[in-house]
């Protein structure tokens, strides 16, 4: 039987689930300085920072590289610590 597995680390994560993960890993005051974008700076919110990030490739390519160079770390948070990013961002 095949398996039909998908190569790319991404798979199956959301945009939001990213943006959500990097904000419960840094907070926004950090990541807004590791990537230099007002969305992360003035006011942000994660609906805010999609809007701006799904009509913006260069900036969606950056919270995406920082996302996989950060899954290292946010693995090697304590247990309680470690944010889910199956869980983030879902409501209720």
């Amino acid at each position: 039987m095949n398996d039909h597995r998908s190569n790319d680390p991404l798979h199956g994560i959301t945009l939001e689930m990213q943006v959500n993960a990097l904000v419960a890993h840094y907070g926004w005051a950090r990541l807004s300085k590791l990537i230099n974008i007002n969305c992360f700076k003035n006011d942000p919110s994660v609906k805010s920072s999609l809007k701006f990030l799904r009509r913006t490739p260069w900036a969606r390519a950056e919270v995406e590289a920082l996302y996989l160079d950060s899954l290292n770390d946010m693995a090697n948070k304590p247990d309680d610590a470690a944010p889910n990013p199956w869980t983030l961002g879902k409501s209720g």
